[in-house]
């Protein structure tokens, strides 16, 4: 017994060994295995990707292969060449990727749900007449949690509360209502939420402590009982969003289980960038007063066509009159902090051309990473000084869009990408810009809105998030505010 189990460690050793000894092939991209054996770059990389793949760019060039947590990760960072992988469906694959992330953060799987069709029933919901009902919804939606914010308030006073809880709090609330339509638990599935999501990338990592592990098993747990169909059907309409979504599922085989478990993936995705994308925007245009004298003045030429009360909102205008400086503001507030990673599984031996002509040869079993917030977003080369907030960058002398950036004398594809691109693009962009367009049109519009210290600083990032959507911040930034007495005080 003894000679057996010694025999499989010296077996499971060698194949360490020969795993850990990968050299560099010929036509291969550059090989930064790391120090530490298996594990490779995983905890800078965990950390703080954005710094760590920044280094690496520095030393390597825009293409190179790293070791992480027992994974080769080639990473391209040529926004001219994303297409090359993008389009390229038969040597790249997500599917593997996607079904393990699913399983370890969500305990769910959905064997039968074919990416196509999920697509296809998204479409439908987000777009053309679906889309309208759903921003005419939010819009009511936010309205009224705005008043109610303000219930006992006198008319002069202030109320005082860090930004980026205001704006994920309203815009979570609004969204669940307009989705789900259940009003009697909102509260406690934000709760719960927030618990969740402050956990899903140490989940999505495997890097839980045991006592996080039991919160975010515990969170889980209770946001699939407030989400189940047994719950929710008592304030949902029969033809709504959730009742669809239900029976889109049940369609594809989805047993009632792992129905509910969706419910879950589904709030997540659908309501877990609106809030900090809100957060960063005003907490640019209060940190920058240049900025927010120019979207206010874009908003006050809007509010003179029609009055703006409560009862009788204008959000139809942003639709029906053009806004390009309030567009760039949202651009350049979406170039700074939408950190996606787009992830692929090579599943056949690949070469893979880049923009340039030269040509590396990619391995079966690895994967490619495409991580646009360092480029095209955060690159010197085609955003002059990246990491300044420029509320005009995406602004003509014209005042038209800017939408044309240069890399090396070759216009790009690709300036920005904060909402993917190829057929896994953001389905929900529009009514996503829509909603963010309400939000901060209504908070400028009907409450006197300032930094608690004038002097206040933007606060950083949290290193943790890149790879998961919007980035959120490592910190808050504490606001007063109170409803304006009239609608011309803007």
């Amino acid at each position: 017994m003894l000679w057996t189990i010694f025999l499989l460690l010296k077996g499971l050793l060698i194949l360490i060994l020969i795993y850990c000894s990968r050299t560099r092939q010929k036509n291969e991209p550059p090989l930064d295995k790391g120090f530490l054996p298996w594990l490779g770059h995983a905890l800078e990389f965990g950390k703080d990707a954005a710094k760590f793949l920044g280094r690496m760019k520095e030393k390597h060039g825009d293409i190179f292969t790293v070791r992480v947590a027992g994974h080769y990760v080639t990473v391209l960072l040529d926004p001219n060449s994303f297409d090359n992988v993008l389009n390229d469906t038969v040597c790249f694959d997500f599917s593997h990727i996607k079904t393990q992330l699913l399983k370890r953060i969500f305990r769910l799987q959905l064997p039968n749900v074919k990416p196509t069709s999920e697509r296809k029933w998204i479409k439908k919901h987000f777009q053309g007449l679906s889309l309208f009902k759903f921003s005419s919804c939010m819009n009511t939606h936010l309205q009224n949690l705005l008043l109610s914010n303000h219930k006992g308030c006198g008319p002069s006073e202030w109320r005082q509360d860090g930004l980026f809880s205001l704006c994920y709090s309203l815009l979570f609330r609004a969204g669940y209502l307009t989705l789900f339509e259940r009003r009697d638990n909102t509260a406690e599935v934000y709760k719960e939420f927030r618990k969740f999501d402050d956990l899903l990338t140490k989940l999505a990592r495997c890097s839980l402590k045991r006592e996080e592990m039991k919160a975010a098993n515990s969170s889980r747990e209770r946001l699939w009982e407030l989400l189940s169909p047994g719950c929710l059907s008592g304030g949902s309409q029969e033809n709504s969003w959730q009742q669809s979504y239900h029976r889109f599922l049940q369609e594809e085989g989805i047993d009632a289980e792992m129905q509910k478990r969706a419910a879950l993936l589904q709030l997540w995705t659908t309501q877990c960038n609106a809030g900090p994308a809100a957060f960063w925007l005003l907490g640019f245009l209060l940190t920058h007063p240049e900025a927010m004298e120019a979207v206010k003045s874009e908003i006050r030429g809007l509010s003179a066509l029609q009055d703006t009360s409560l009862q009788h909102p204008l959000i139809s205008l942003l639709e029906a009159h053009s806004t390009p400086v309030f567009d760039s503001v949202l651009s350049e507030t979406l170039r700074l902090t939408a950190a996606v990673m787009i992830n692929r599984e090579v599943v056949q031996d690949k070469i893979l051309r880049l923009a340039n002509g030269q040509e590396y040869h990619l391995r079966r079993g690895d994967r490619v990473c495409l991580f646009p917030f360092l480029s095209p977003q955060m690159d010197p080369q085609i955003h002059q000084e990246p990491q300044i907030f420029k509320y005009d960058r995406f602004l003509n002398e014209d005042m038209t869009v800017k939408d044309k950036f240069y890399k090396d004398g070759k216009m790009l594809k690709y300036g920005t990408m904060p909402w993917g691109a190829g057929r896994n693009s953001c389905v929900g962009k529009e009514f996503a810009v829509t909603t963010i367009k309400q939000f901060v049109f209504l908070l400028l519009t009907h409450l006197d809105l300032e930094m608690c210290n004038p002097e206040a600083k933007l606060t950083s990032v949290n290193p943790s998030r890149y790879g998961f959507g919007m980035l959120q911040p490592d910190g808050d930034l504490q606001v007063r505010y109170r409803l304006k007495r009239t609608q011309h005080e803007m």
